[in-house]
């Protein structure tokens, strides 16, 4: 479930739509766009849904080819957290670096945190204002973290998506 009353798939439609609205931008190859999309949708799959590597390259495989396959699955396990007893332990250094790394994971990342940013903008409830905040506290070094400083376009950071997310956390 997602914020408690919503198929989970509601958030992983929210990310991969934000992948299929920004993810032109980023793009080193048309080639690339199944698989950034794939990612997207799939990117919680191991750490929530305790799908393997393995399973996601057999899944990515029925609409990819191998290489595809294996960009796709790498942006998914770039995007699993460490393991950790708390939210910071959870995405710390190795994690970002990780996300860093891999070619469109920071793209990827950031259409998860735009997904949740904008759900938690939608309502007014305690919870979801809260985790405005949370978003919010925590942008300028995420933002930090996911970039990857590089003139590779796959690592690169819509500026159009981060103006859209600071849209939504003023």
């Amino acid at each position: 479930m997602y914020d408690g009353s919503l198929p989970y798939g509601f958030h992983l439609s929210m990310v991969a739509d934000a992948a299929l609205k920004w993810g032109y931008s980023v793009l080193a190859s048309d080639c690339d766009f199944i698989p950034v999309v794939f990612g997207a949708y799939f990117h919680d799959s191991i750490e929530d849904a305790r799908v393997t590597y393995n399973d996601l390259l057999r899944m990515a495989a029925n609409f990819m080819d191998r290489q595809q396959s294996v960009t796709a699955a790498e942006i998914v396990y770039a995007l699993t957290n460490d393991k950790g007893r708390t939210r910071a332990e959870r995405a710390g250094e190795r994690y970002y670096a990780g996300i860093r790394a891999t070619p469109y994971a920071p793209f990827v990342k950031l259409c998860d945190r735009y997904a949740n940013t904008f759900h938690s903008h939608s309502d007014a409830g305690a919870e979801h204002q809260r985790m405005l905040g949370v978003y919010s506290g925590e942008w300028q070094h995420f933002i930090d973290s996911i970039d990857a400083h590089s003139d590779d376009i796959r690592f690169q950071l819509p500026q159009s998506l981060i103006t859209e997310i600071e849209n939504l956390m003023r």
